[in-house]
């Protein structure tokens, strides 16, 4: 006979299926070290970053850049608005916090 009433259930607290397959696209699109760069700069910065700043800061060429923008857009951490030729990004706040909410992880201690 097993005692179920020991533990909480392992689903108890757990993100849904629906959650942890888009927080594994942003993970994915965190995974390159330059992407991170970006975003940590436009963190940094607190508001709108011209693309065209982004060759220095990544070190990479435009078109690089540009890819680079582009996964972290569709992965919803930045977004983008045209002005003329060029394009501005900026953090999305509240992606942010989804994020921080989904790696917060409470310990259940009993005494």
């Amino acid at each position: 006979m097993t005692d179920s009433a020991c533990c909480p259930p392992l689903t108890s607290g757990a993100i849904s299926a629906v959650a942890a397959v888009d927080l594994a696209a942003v993970f994915k699109a965190l995974g390159d070290p330059a992407r991170l760069h970006i975003l940590s700069a436009l963190i940094a910065a607190g508001e709108q970053i011209c693309a065209c700043d982004f060759v220095a800061v990544a070190g990479k060429s435009q078109p690089t850049v540009s890819h680079h923008l582009k996964v972290l857009r569709e992965a919803g951490l930045v977004q983008g608005e045209r002005r003329g030729t060029w394009v501005w990004y900026a953090v999305v706040p509240s992606r942010l916090a989804e994020i921080r909410r989904a790696l917060q992880f409470e310990q259940h201690v009993s005494a």
